[in-house]
């Protein structure tokens, strides 16, 4: 069974048990890819140089980065050290890493969103400039080359992409690490395990009593999805898109309990079943 794990890059996300769960797992010959995010390391990276993150609505109610010019190198860079710094964490916990970005071998690939449409003061508008994109492709070869050669793959945006099928030039862009994570997942037909700051999906944001443990049928996703919301609602889209693709099985589950990964594989969180989608 091949493992990809999505480590949450918000504040309130300790990777220290992941780390040591992935430890445990490559000890017992499993195949684990790491996708990690770093909105709070962006964020302060902004902060530092002073200028202010700028989140934006889509339509659908999603929110986002939007990430202009600038946004985009400080982004670059804000990841590139977030990446480091989990490649030799696992490097500490005696696990072979090797960090790659979306642009490394053209792992993560697709068309560019140089525009968006977005919603201020309840108008729907278009706002141009924007640096995003989304992965339509993932180089398997690259990704089962490392796990053939004992490493753990720890991946991270950006991706690479192009306007248009007519251009010739890749650009390096902002996407979504959910949703990179899903189509990686997708792609190598793996168990995908999102772990974030709450214990799962609940039916009610505001009472952790609710969670919602199963996603059996299309009735249990749309009410996933209806009771989503802020960032829940990526992991949820990023658990649907993760089984269009091919994934197993996805579980969002709470990465600051004890053996996070295993205790997701083993039933904690909220589990998505190939079955919703049918």
């Amino acid at each position: 069974m091949t493992v990809v794990v999505k480590i949450g890059g918000a504040r309130a996300v300790d990777p220290a048990g992941a780390v040591t769960d992935v430890a445990h797992l490559t000890v017992n010959d499993e195949d684990v890819v790491v996708v990690h995010g770093g909105s709070t390391a962006v964020d302060d990276a902004l902060d530092q140089m002073g200028k202010d993150p700028e989140y934006v609505e889509s339509p659908s109610g999603v929110t986002g980065r939007f990430t202009d010019a600038e946004t985009m190198d400080v982004f670059e860079m804000a990841m590139g050290k977030v990446n480091t710094d989990l490649v030799a964490a696992f490097e500490n916990a005696g696990v072979p890493a090797v960090g790659l970005n979306g642009v490394d071998g053209k792992l993560l690939t697709g068309p560019r969103k140089s525009a968006i449409r977005v919603v201020e003061d309840g108008k729907k508008k278009i706002r141009r400039g924007e640096h995003s994109g989304t992965i339509e492709a993932v180089n398997t070869d690259l990704l089962e080359a490392q796990l053939d050669a004992g490493y753990v793959p720890v991946v991270s945006v950006p991706m690479l992409a192009k306007e248009s099928d007519d251009e010739e030039e890749w650009t390096p862009v902002n996407a979504d690490a959910d949703r990179a994570a899903a189509a990686v997942a997708g792609a190598l037909d793996a168990t995908l395990v999102v772990l974030t700051d709450v214990e799962g999906v609940y039916e009610d944001p505001d009472d952790p009593s609710s969670l919602i443990e199963e996603v059996l049928t299309p009735a249990d996703l749309d009410g996933a999805k209806e009771a989503a919301e802020g960032f829940m609602t990526k992991k949820v889209l990023a658990a649907t898109e993760a089984l269009e693709g091919g994934a197993e099985s996805v579980v969002v589950s709470d990465a600051n309990r004890r053996d996070p990964i295993v205790a997701a594989l083993e039933g904690a969180g909220t589990r998505f079943s190939p079955e919703a989608l049918s």
